[in-house]
């Protein structure tokens, strides 16, 4: 069995028994796919640590494509390897970053995953911490209650792909000949955006990218996450946040 959520930030509650008694009956040949914003790697905390050793334990094994809320610093100590046709880094034994760009064979299917979002909470800019500056620009914006980011500690430029990672994605769909079963991503062809934003939400190169695959690209189903909220858009695009639905 394969199934798919969306973010979860570092929590993982939904995975209680209670909550997926489905778990019942999977092994560590069953798949939980989370579309982005994983957030299981930010502080390196022990209660992070307990959190992840928790999901570890569970009896299905559980795929992650990295969003806008990943702390990129801390992903780059993790090496890269081989699994199922694509390079993978492995967080636990049993808790699998997809990288960017690549194909995976699961379970016989084909999923392309292709991770990344520009962060949108950010209103008041991104903050630099070396600026002689940051403390009072910080205590402003807090005064205003605006949203920001700090460079290096709630944001990272590697939340948007990097030339190479396109180059890798559109070398791995020609070798697919255009045609996947699945595309796993954080967030959504450019098209998309403006049918759930009804206009009101940017595109950007990782968007407008992800719309030329959607235009060119063979598939079943496109899951992603980002915009929170649980919704089918058309026949092919699920949109997921708490929701879990299985896919295989």
């Amino acid at each position: 069995m394969i199934f798919a959520t969306g973010d979860t930030h570092g929590n993982f509650r939904r995975f209680a028994v209670r909550h997926f008694p489905e778990q019942k009956t999977m092994n560590r040949n069953d798949h939980i796919i989370i579309c982005g914003d994983f957030g299981g790697v930010w502080d390196g905390s022990r209660q992070e640590n307990e959190q992840l050793d928790w999901l570890d334990a569970k009896p299905f094994t559980t795929l992650w494509v990295d969003g806008n809320h990943e702390n990129y610093d801390m992903l780059m100590d993790y090496p890269l390897e081989d699994w199922n046709g694509g390079k993978i880094q492995r967080i636990r034994p049993n808790i699998l970053r997809l990288m960017r760009g690549q194909l995976y064979d699961i379970e016989g299917y084909s999923f392309f995953a292709m991770g990344g979002a520009s962060s949108h909470d950010i209103s008041g800019g991104i903050l630099d911490p070396n600026d002689p500056m940051f403390k009072a620009r910080r205590y402003q914006l807090d005064r205003q209650g605006a949203s920001y980011r700090v460079n290096h500690r709630s944001w990272w430029k590697e939340e948007l792909p990097s030339d190479e990672e396109y180059a890798k994605a559109l070398e791995t769909l020609e070798r697919a000949g255009w045609k996947v079963d699945y595309v796993i991503t954080h967030c959504p062809p450019s098209g998309i955006v403006n049918i759930i934003g009804e206009g009101a939400y940017k595109h950007d190169k990782l968007t407008d990218f992800l719309d030329m695959v959607s235009k060119r690209l063979e598939f079943h189903y496109w899951l992603f996450g980002h915009h929170h909220d649980n919704r089918a858009i058309g026949q092919n695009y699920i949109l997921l946040y708490e929701q879990i639905v299985q896919v295989v």
